[in-house]
This record gives structure tokens, sequence and C-alpha cells, in this order.
């Protein structure tokens, strides 16, 4: 007798092993399956026999964190790990305002702004209006009848209050918040003895067992409380018990305030009303202040915005995590511990050891922040180099970059300096002459545009969008080749480009790297193009020039000028600086630029090269960046039948052009 195959999953298969079961059997063997009884039978068997496999897979997917498709579970899985998934994030923003009270008598001596709503969108915002709150009461001295509130940091969302009392007699009982979407950073949780009292002593949220300031093991007297997720992207505060935290008592009231926020869709506000509640007190009284405030005005816009951590980002970092075991050794630990647990709006990030550099300075990480401008630090031992890109905007800021460091220390161990450099841009320019065939499109334009549309996905595409990046020559012209069918070929050049920030009316050395081999050209020099500038005691424009030596490994830097009839360079000055063609490394000796080009409200130099491999790599903290694709369509007249024989064929030259300047 033949046995079932129980791996199948398929109902008709099934099925097929029921019905070759019982023909296996001599009482069934010409028995007519499909026209009984019988195979409704064989139906229902089949079909619970189907959901029985298919729930008994499902369970089997959801026990382990790389195959469970279910958020609890993956988060329940993470927590054995003692990961809490990242809460949903406020969007941010500084306010400023002040409060005329000159015309209180006698004048107090301050003015609070209470916790809660500060704060609306002037207008609708993406079809919404934003309430922005802060979690705690701020309160500002009076000068001369004024208060000043600066710089006070606002979260978009909703401000609200749980309260729970907390019973001996119910050892079960749980403190879940009922809200979903709380930012976790403004979670404040309070004890009070009872309900009658007025003492409320602040419990400090911790992720571990070790005291957030000392380092050491918390113990029974400590005021902290844990935060898990639960069902329904819900948090639960845990509270100690009496050997690791103090124990609650009966009768202790948990009050906890946080804000509901609404994530990312808050992001870039500009434009604010007030809607606090100031007020000051007298004689034990609290009074109101409904007078005398001025604007609000805002430093930038409102960002920082995030959504729930997403499955695949729990599964990516709780092993991670994990494995760091809180403390940062390796770089791999800063790229795991950054992004997590102090900086989240992290996009990417470079982390690289000191011991990399040339020569190595050991002792050091750096920490690379996706920078606009920036040079080489010159190679340091003791210290671990990173890099991070924001997810919103280009740059860092500098008192982000501070908090990075500050936290960093819970988790670096003495001897090593962690270093936050500003990310540097590797920009690749693109010159394409794309054939087509006219018979198989409506117009160059038509073509034009799907080209460009590609490239851009292929710009915002992962390939790019990460440090360690990669161009891909080969890929990039079959993204184009692939671009519409009428394409018969691409002929495409690659540049690529550097922008020095300048130190105007300054002396100062510079240092420029790209990381990618250069290629020469032209033994004769001007293997490298710059924009114009100018420099003291040259009254034109100028523009960098190299001379290569002759192994063709190194060469001089100079400046030369354009001649006003004939456009040819005139040489204003040699050796002001070496180009190092395998490393791709430029440094100028000091000198005075008094101007450049203009770019985002800075003097730069743009420095662009013809790399010797068309496939571009982001090495360390350079982050690649697609830019200035140019596209030109050209008609292929013997696909199109125009010119059958070739006779006037069109020939695109497969170098860059031979311009000396951009």
């Amino acid at each position: 007798m033949s046995l079932i195959n129980f791996t199948n999953l398929d109902f008709d298969q099934i099925k097929q092993s029921l019905k070759d079961y019982l023909q296996s059997n001599s009482n069934f063997k010409d028995y007519d399956f499909e026209g009984s009884n019988l195979s409704t039978i064989l139906d229902v068997l089949a079909y619970n026999t189907y959901i029985t496999s298919y729930n008994a897979n499902m369970v089997s997917n959801e026990v382990f964190i790389d195959s469970a498709t279910l958020r609890e579970n993956v988060v329940s899985l993470a927590r054995n790990i003692g990961y809490v998934p990242r809460s949903k994030k406020s969007s941010r923003v500084k306010l400023n305002f002040n409060v005329d009270v000159s015309s209180i008598t006698p004048s107090p001596a301050s003015i609070t702004l209470k916790r809660g709503p500060v704060a609306t969108s002037s207008s609708r915002f993406n079809n919404q209006s934003f309430v922005f709150s802060i979690p705690e009461d701020k309160t500002s001295s009076v000068v001369d009848g004024i208060a000043d509130f600066e710089d006070l940091e606002a979260f978009e969302g909703t401000y609200l209050n749980q309260a729970f009392v907390y019973s001996s007699r119910n050892p079960n009982q749980k403190f879940i918040l009922p809200n979903v979407g709380i930012d976790l950073d403004t979670l404040v949780v309070q004890v009070s003895p009872s309900s009658n009292s007025t003492i409320n002593i602040k419990y400090e949220k911790h992720d571990n067992l070790f005291n957030n300031k000392t380092g050491r093991v918390i113990d029974g007297e400590s005021n902290i409380f844990f935060v898990q997720e639960v069902e329904s992207e819900q948090y639960e505060l845990i509270f100690g018990d009496g050997v690791f935290g103090r124990a609650l008592e009966d009768g202790n009231v948990v009050s906890a305030s946080f804000i509901v926020t609404s994530g990312s869709d808050a992001n870039g506000i500009t434009n604010f009303n007030y809607g606090g509640r100031l007020t000051y007190t007298r004689n034990s009284v609290e009074n109101n202040v409904t007078s005398g405030i001025s604007l609000l005005s805002s430093r930038g816009r409102s960002s920082g915005g995030e959504s729930i951590e997403s499955i695949e980002s729990v599964r990516k970092y709780a092993p991670q995590i994990y494995a760091t075991q809180n403390r940062a050794l390796s770089a791999g630990d800063y790229e795991t511990l950054i992004p997590n647990k102090i900086y989240p709006e992290a996009e990417s990030i470079s982390v690289f050891g000191g011991e990399e550099l040339v020569p190595p300075q050991y002792g050091k990480v750096f920490i690379s922040i996706k920078p606009r401008n920036g040079d080489l630090v010159p190679p340091q031992f003791g210290k671990v180099f990173i890099s991070i890109k924001p997810r919103n905007g280009d740059f860092v800021p500098n008192l982000i970059k501070q908090n990075i460091k500050r936290d960093l220390k819970k988790y670096s161990v003495a001897g090593i300096v962690p270093e936050i450099l500003d990310l540097k841009y590797l920009f690749i320019e693109t010159d394409s002459k794309v054939y087509y065939n006219t018979n198989l499109a409506p117009s160059s334009s038509f073509v034009g545009s799907k080209v460009q549309r590609d490239i851009t996905r292929y710009a915002e595409s992962s390939d790019l969008n990460k440090y360690g990046a990669r161009f891909k020559y080969s890929k990039f012209l079959k993204i184009i080749d692939q671009s519409h069918e009428s394409i018969t070929s691409n002929i495409t050049t690659i540049q690529i480009r550097r922008d020095l920030r300048l130190a105007i009316s300054e002396t100062a050395e510079y240092a420029i790297d790209f990381g990618n081999q250069f290629h020469v050209r032209s033994m004769s020099g001007y293997n490298i193009r710059t924009s114009a500038f100018r420099v003291s005691n040259i009254n034109t424009d100028v523009y960098l020039f190299d001379i290569p030596n002759s192994d063709a490994k190194r060469g001089q830097i100079g400046l030369f000028s354009l001649d006003a009839g004939t456009a040819s360079p005139v040489i204003q000055r040699r050796n002001i600086g070496i180009i190092n063609y395998e490393t791709g490394r430029i440094t100028l000796d000091p000198i005075n630029i008094v101007s450049g080009k203009t770019k985002d409200n800075v003097q730069i130099l743009e420095i662009s090269v013809t790399p010797e491999s068309n496939d571009i790599i982001g090495l360390q903290d350079l982050y690649l960046q697609l830019d200035s694709s140019i596209v030109d369509t050209v008609v292929d007249e013997i696909s199109s039948g125009i010119d059958p024989s070739g006779s006037n064929y069109t020939v695109t030259t497969s170098y860059s052009n031979r311009n000396i300047v951009r």
C-alpha cells in the first residue's frame, strides 16, 4: 500500500494523493472516484488537509524572525533579544517668541509655558492642520518686562495623559498605553504614592539593566521603567521588581504623558501661529497670560518626523543590536548603533578606522555624516571615522553632530575617539548620444524624455544612494538602451566632479580626493577642468591645469587664463600644487582665492576629470551622486531606412570633449 505524500500543499495534489492511496487498496481497485459520492468526501478531506498544512506552514514561518510576516510576531521575536523597535517620531521645530508683561503690576519674576499645545501650522499643509506641543513646562525669567522664549523645541502632535492605579491584588496587571502613534522620545512617566498625594516622582526610561549615567547595574531603589511594543503598535510600561528597579506599591498612581504624532506628514512646515498657555504664579495662585504675545518665528522648517520602524528594519537591526551588546568596538558596531539608537534620521552611514588612512591613524573612529562639501581629514591614529547621510536634507547640523558624539560615549570604549565628518559628494556627469529609429518613435523629444525618466530612476535607486555605492557603466548603458523600443544604441562619456569649498580672501591649503584613478588623456596636460575663479594679484579669471610627470603617475598643478581674443591658454603660475593620478588626489599649496563660483550661497571651485574606469566607486565617506545627465538624441539613419548604406552615418566620439575649462 502506497503512502500519502504529506509534503504537498496544493489542493489538487493532496486529493490525488488520497486517490492513489485508496486505489492501492484492492477494495477500490476499479472504483470510479470522480463519478461517485466518494469524490465529495475526498474534496472535504483534501480541503481539511490543505487548511491544516497551510496553518502549520504559517506557524512554522512565524516562529523565526527572518520569515515571520506579522508585525506582532516580528516584534515579539525581537523582544526576546532585548530589542525595542523605534517608535513614530514627531516632526520638530525650534520656535521663538516673547511676552510683554509690562501691563501686569507688579511685574512677575517669570513666565511659564505649560506643557501641551504651543503652536499650530498657520495654513493647511498637505491638506492638513498640525498642532505642535511641548512635553514639559518651560519657564523664562522676565527682564525689563519681557520674557523671551528662544529655541523652544516643539513636537508635532497631540499631548495626552494616561493614568493607572497599581493594585497588588492583580499580579498580572499591565500598563498599556492605548494610543497608536506615540513618540517615545516625548514620553514622561511619574509615580505618586497615592491618588491623594501631591508628590510626583519622575521615572527614567531604560533599555537595559545598566544605569544610563553611572554605567553600573541598576538596583532595587532605582526609579526606572522599561517600554516594550505590544500588539497593534501600542506600548506597555514595565516597572522594577525590587531587585532591578523600584517595585510599585499598592495604590501607587502611574501617570504617563506623551505626544501622539502624524510622523513624517508634518515635515517641511515654516509658518506657525501661537496656541499655548502661559501662566505666572502670585500668592500661590496660578494666573493666565493672554496678551502681549509676539508673533511666532521658526528656525528653519519642521523636520525629523518618521514613521514607526518597519518590519524589514526590525529584522535587519534586531540581530545586529544584539551582536553589539550595547558597546561600540568595531566599525560595524557604530554603523548599527548610530541609526538605531542615536540618530534614526540617518539614511546611510559610513564608518572607517583611522588605520585605513594613508598614513594610518590608530585609535580613532571616523564618522562621516552626509555633508555637502568637505575635504578628507589627514590620517590620524586612534579614531573611527563616521559618515552619515540624513533622510531629510543633505547635511547633519553641528548641534546634532555634538549630540551624536555625546550619546556615543555610553557605548564607546576608552581610547577610541569618534570623529564625525561631513559627507563629500562625488558627482558623476554623463553625456549620452542616443541613437533611435524614427519609425518607432513620434519625435526625438519623446525619446529624450523616456531616457531622462529612466536615468532619474537609476539616480534615485539603492545602487547609488548609499555609502560604498558603485556606478556600473554597463548597467547604465543598458538602462538607456531599454528606455524605449526605438533606441538602437548609445554612446555615453563619463566625467567625475568634486566641489571644493573655498576659504575666500584667506591664504589656505586645499586637498581634495576623488577616490578613483584619473585618466591621463595627454602628456601635454590639461587633463583636469575647473570652473573660473580669482586669486590675489591676478586681475582675470583663472583655471587649474595639470602637467604629468614622465611616469604619468603624478604631476604638477598650475594656473592659466584664457586669451580674450583667441581663447587659448595663457600660463599665469606653475607648480602651485600636486596631482596624483593613481589615487585621484589633488593638493594645492597655500593660495589666496578671492572669489569662485557661487552655489547654494557658498563659494566653490568645480573640478572635473575623466576617470580611468567608467565604473565609479564611492570610497569611505564619498557619496556618489548622478548629476548633469546630458541626453542628445541622434537619428539612426541606417535603422530608420534613410541611409541604408550608411554613407552619411553620423559618428559620435566615445571620448569626452577636449574643452580645457568648465
